[in-house]
């Protein structure tokens, strides 16, 4: 055989042997998985640092909301989905709103382990870019500068859409109710849950069998006048969604919104 051909197959046979334990030793090493994203609280985010809403307090979030299996619960810069989740877990519907595509991966590994991935949902959105129209509750915990930016929006959905914030209010639209979790209950900061209910729009003049009334709103809050027997009766009261109560000359008056129909009873 020449020699040159041997040297050939030698080196053929050489670099044979070489890819063959080099292919065995790749498939015996153990594989690295890819790190699990975990979320730090304070860091940055598009508008606000991620601090997560402590247990206790999305809890009752969801109590003051009252949400049922038929609602569906929209967060608002959902982060590692916990609240989404739990709604979830009392069998409504609920979606989170995150812009971090990382948390959003995290908050569907969550709801996978927590069993309610049919129910519970993510999206990578801008708030200030989504729709809400959809949701009959509505959760956040943003800076008071975000819930002013928003608050429009949120007084243009459906009377009687709830909505619960965790610390932060709404300025001067004052809530409905407000609970703060004291030291007993294992919260030890952003303890405060405030409560809103979009208020249906009744300002206006109305000719009722009660007499001819007039409406001013500012948000829930109603004033006026109310004519009776040629007396101007002055108006205080105030609507709870669909729901208006006022009180005139002594009298308490009680109604509801029906279209832009005013119908007392």
């Amino acid at each position: 055989m020449p020699a040159v051909s041997l040297t050939r197959r030698i080196g053929l046979a050489l670099l044979l042997a070489a890819a063959t334990t080099l292919a065995l030793a790749q498939k015996a090493a153990p594989q690295k998985e890819d790190p699990v994203y975990e979320p730090v609280a304070f860091q940055e985010g598009k508008d606000v640092v991620w601090v997560p809403t402590p247990q206790v307090v999305v809890d009752k979030m969801l109590d003051l909301a009252k949400v049922t299996p038929r609602d569906f619960v929209m967060d608002l810069g959902s982060g590692d989905g916990r609240t989404v989740i739990t709604a979830a877990k009392r069998g409504a519907r609920a979606l989170g709103v995150e812009y971090n595509p990382d948390m959003v991966a995290l908050s569907k590994r969550n709801a996978e382990k927590e069993g309610v991935a049919a129910r519970a949902t993510f999206v990578k959105a801008d708030l200030f870019e989504t729709d809400f129209s959809k949701a009959s509750v509505i959760t956040m915990f943003l800076l008071p500068s975000l819930n002013i930016k928003l608050r429009p929006k949120i007084l243009n959905l459906k009377p009687g859409t709830r909505i619960v914030s965790n610390s932060f209010t709404m300025d001067e639209w004052q809530a409905e109710e407000t609970v703060t979790l004291g030291a007993e209950t294992g919260c030890t900061s952003f303890c405060t849950a405030y409560f809103w209910i979009v208020p249906a729009q009744v300002a206006g003049n109305y000719r009722t069998p009660q007499g001819e009334l007039k409406l001013t709103q500012r948000f829930q809050m109603l004033s006026g006048s109310l004519i009776v027997d040629n007396k101007t009766l002055p108006v205080e009261g105030r609507v709870r969604g669909d729901d208006v109560t006022f009180s005139a000359g002594g009298r308490e008056y009680r109604g509801r919104m029906n279209g832009q129909s005013l119908e007392l009873r």
